[in-house]
Parts: C-alpha cells; structure tokens; sequence
C-alpha cells in the first residue's frame, strides 16, 4: 500500500474542523462546524475571513449563480455572495439531532445528513434539498450521517454512515430517488469512518476519524494508499486548487483533554490522481 505523507497548511484555526470546499474565486472554506463559522483560507495559508451563521454550521457549497447553500444546525439556508443568509428553511425541531455533513449532486440538489449529539442509532437521516421539490427526507434510520461524494460522470453516490463502518454505494433511479444502496468499502476494523473525496478515477479517500490517516479505495473498492496526518482526528478531505491536484485535510480538537499542537490545522497532500470541482446548487 502506498503512503503519502501530508504538509500542515495553516496554525489550528479550528475547534472542530470539518467540510472543506472549494470555491473558486473565494479560494478554501473550512468550517469550524460546532463554531457555526466559515473560514476563508488565502493561497498562503492564512485565514483570511470569518463568517458565522449560527450554533452549526454543517456543510457549504456553491451555487450555480452566485452564492452559496448551507446545512445548519436544523436545516438548510441560502447565502448570498456577501455571505448574507437570504433564506433558511427547517426540517425538524429535535434539539437532540443536528446536520452534519454535506454536498450537491450532478443534478444541482444539495444533500446533507443528520445525527443525534450522542450518537443514538437510527436517530439521523439523510436530507435533500430540490430546487423544485423543497426539502426531501431521502433515507430515515441514519446513525451517523457523514462523508457523501459523487462520481465525475454521476453514475454513483458514495456515502458513510458512520455508525455501520462502511463506505456505501448510493444508486440513483430515473426520478432522482435512491434506487439502491449496496456496501462498497467495509473498514470496521480500521476505525471510525468520517469524510470522503472521490478523485478522477472514481477513487475514493475517506478520512478515518481517531486514526491520523487516511484510506484510499479505488473504484472495486480495493485499498491501495493511504496518508498519514499528525494529528488523530481527521474529519473530511476535498481536492483544491486551480486543477484540484491537491487533497485539503481537515482536523479536529473536540473532545480531547491534551490535542496535538496542530489540532484543528488543515493538511495539504498530493495524491497520484487528482479530483475535480465540487457540484453546485442550482437554486
């Protein structure tokens, strides 16, 4: 198995680091998801801006024609270039579960999944949010909702469930709707699952939470890399820059009596196959 060692990229800048994301002319957005914040990242590795939007901030992304969607602590939103939000809406109002991880499809819906704040099992649920329909709850019974990527070409979904230890395949039918959903990855035995990226080649790097590393799994599903992070808690990974050759990392301090001096850093790799632009919200 090949090992890619990954660069610290900036100080510890977050508490609980979580979804990076591209966004162009913006450059990287990291969240420091329990902050509720955005932070805006420049070339250099400084942070550059803030933005809060609330107790929880779960997933961002762009939109097709400016601006950005968002999943909070209980919902979705809107968000102008300005970073203003322009509308939410809420899908439930359990205090015990919150959003917490997210991303749009090839069709330009955005999707984001929940989580009870003790893990209950079966307490979560993954979310879609259509820019005709409204909100959509897709699949109910989710212990942990986490990392959720498509193929380049968008003939599969990967999705992670953490609480099952696996990496799944989502399958779409003609209508958008979930037509199946099959294991693709088991790491039981690895750790707690988190984050993912999918690369050129429908290879998958997920983010093994506790672990300092992460796993890379080619499109049969076959682990074949992986990349060591100084820091235990990785959370997500993105590919970025201008040719989306590089791998974001982010990390967390949560929980933890005596973290790393750099968690809640983000980490730069550069894997062999690199990745491409994040789809965006066409609403």
């Amino acid at each position: 198995m090949k090992r890619i060692e990954a660069e610290q990229f900036t100080t510890s800048l977050t508490h609980h680091g979580e979804g990076p994301v591209w966004l162009g002319h913006h450059g990287l957005a990291v969240l420091d998801m329990l902050a509720g914040d955005a932070v805006l990242i420049d070339a250099g590795g400084q942070e550059k801006r803030r933005e809060h939007f609330g107790e929880t901030l779960a997933a961002l992304r762009p939109r097709r024609d400016g601006g950005f969607v968002a999943g909070l602590e209980r919902g979705f939103c809107l968000v102008n270039e300005h970073f203003t939000v322009t509308g939410t809406m809420q899908c439930w109002t359990n205090s015990d579960v919150r959003m917490n991880d997210g991303a749009c499809d090839p069709q330009g819906r955005f999707w984001c999944g929940s989580m009870a704040y003790d893990l209950t099992p079966g307490a979560g649920a993954l979310w879609r949010l259509d820019p005709t329909e409204g909100v959509v709850q897709a699949i109910d019974g989710i212990g942990c909702s986490n990392g959720l990527a498509w193929t380049r070409d968008g003939t599969r979904g990967y999705y992670v469930d953490s609480l099952t230890g696996r990496i799944d395949i989502l399958e779409l039918g003609p209508d958008g709707e979930i037509a199946g959903r099959r294991p693709f990855a088991d790491v039981t035995a690895e750790g707690f699952p988190d984050g993912i990226a999918v690369d050129r080649a429908d290879g998958v790097w997920l983010a093994m939470f506790g672990s300092g590393r992460l796993l890379h799994f080619d499109h049969t599903g076959r682990p074949d890399a992986e990349i060591a992070v100084p820091v235990k808690q990785v959370t997500a990974c993105t590919f970025v820059g201008p040719d989306y050759s590089q791998l974001c990392i982010t990390t967390s301090r949560f929980g933890l009596t005596h973290p790393e001096i750099a968690a809640g850093a983000v980490f730069i790799a550069t894997p062999d196959m690199g990745g491409f632009a994040p789809y965006t919200f066409s609403g």
